[in-house]
């Protein structure tokens, strides 16, 4: 399969049985707009219904993987419609990954922040380097987390961890972040593609179709419950946006200090 299609923000690429999706934004550490969800979905779902590709990568293009959200763009969303269309996106993407017929597998490098992070989280295999900078930092705009970031943080980590690691918001490296469970393959600087590339050669000489019966029984059993969490965040992180620490987190990263909170 070839794609025909040339996209803005994401660079495919299909090598024997596996596809290499890039986020492609690199000037903004490929921060998620509008436009780059909407076209990974597309690519996703054009993915899906090719029964020759066994696996799909995920990495990000220049610096890092994804660092969140693209805050610049959400500032400039206009009410409430805006952002249910944008959380809509968000919630489908999430959903898409969880439940691909495919082996998914997140190759980080550099940061994965916010959202980047629970995108990361939906796929089945993380591997990142010992230095990338991984980190659920709503916290630090006031925010809760999305893209299902209470469910993948929840099903790697158990409720208790889960809860203190969404609180702190703190960057992990890949080590401390495999250490607490997070990720499932921690690797040497710079080396995040060539053992990538090694793990799907692996996938390659594997019984894939007894792989993906498994997959799909954990994920159908799990569906309902990321639906609902979807859910509970879209309606959390509307509420969240009127108050008055979220403004003044959005105000302190846009001034580059730190925020002083009030708990309102």
């Amino acid at each position: 399969m070839m794609m025909e299609k040339q996209f803005d923000t994401l660079k495919v690429e299909i090598s024997g049985n596996a596809a290499w999706v890039t986020f492609n934004r690199p000037e903004s550490l490929n921060a998620l707009n509008l436009q780059m969800m909407t076209e990974l979905q597309e690519v996703l779902n054009e993915l899906k219904r090719d029964a020759d590709l066994q696996v799909l990568v995920l990495k990000g293009e220049g610096k890092g993987f994804c660092s969140g959200g693209d805050i610049k763009a959400m500032l400039k969303m206009n009410g409430e419609e805006d952002f249910q269309h944008f959380m809509k996106v968000i919630n489908d993407l999430s959903i898409t990954l969880y439940t691909m017929p495919k082996i998914t597998v997140s190759a980080i490098h550099g940061a994965a922040a916010g959202l980047g992070l629970s995108l990361a989280l939906a796929t089945d295999v993380v591997i990142a380097e010992e230095q990338s900078k991984l980190a659920m930092n709503f916290i630090g705009i006031g925010l809760v987390p999305d893209g299902g970031g209470h469910f993948f943080m929840q099903e790697r980590l158990g409720s208790q961890k889960a809860l203190h690691t969404i609180w702190r918001g703190e960057i992990m490296n890949g080590q401390e972040a495999y250490s607490l469970g997070l990720i499932d393959k921690v690797t040497a600087e710079g080396r995040v593609s060539e053992d990538t590339e090694a793990f799907v050669n692996m996938i390659n000489s594997s019984p894939v179709k007894a792989m993906m019966e498994s997959k799909s029984i954990l994920r159908a059993s799990r569906r309902s419950q990321l639906e609902q969490t979807l859910e509970l965040e879209k309606d959390a992180q509307w509420r969240m946006r009127q108050t008055e620490d979220h403004i003044e987190g959005i105000q302190a990263f846009t001034e580059k200090r730190k925020p002083v909170f009030k708990g309102q």
